[in-house]
């Protein structure tokens, strides 16, 4: 059986290392790096996997050299992320009692008299290094 890439298999934990774990699917060992065990950091992987573990992995890659890439969390089903709900109105808003047109022009104006004060600052310290 040939192994396609994004195919997801369930395999036998074959060989623990420090940088990932061997697993046997279909006949074939492939690879799963250290780094596509879990979704969280991995210090150690022997706190995530044992010889003989039954694993669900999805191919990454198979290069020309029959080397093959695994990955456990790419096949873990995906969490999905609920919408966050957000107060637009926020009792900050409410509270300021300004729209948010008048809160821009105030930091428009802010930021303009800013900048002016900075130009005027440099053009004095440039013109007086120049007259040394």
């Amino acid at each position: 059986m040939t192994l396609k890439v994004g195919t997801i298999l369930e395999g036998t934990v074959v060989n623990i290392t420090n940088f990932g774990a061997f697993v046997d699917v279909s006949g074939k060992t492939g690879l799963v790096h250290i780094s596509e065990v879990s979704d969280t950091y991995v210090k150690d992987i022997r706190q995530h996997l044992k010889e003989k573990d039954k694993v669900k992995v999805k191919v990454i890659s198979v290069d020309d050299n029959g080397k093959i890439s695994l990955s456990i969390k790419q096949a873990m089903p995906k969490k999905s992320a609920r919408p966050i709900e957000v107060d637009w109105q926020s009792e900050r808003v409410k509270a300021s009692g300004t729209s948010f047109e008048e809160r821009l022009a105030k930091f428009l104006k802010e930021s303009e008299e800013r900048i002016q004060d900075i130009k005027h600052r440099e053009g004095k310290r440039y013109g007086t290094l120049a007259k040394k």
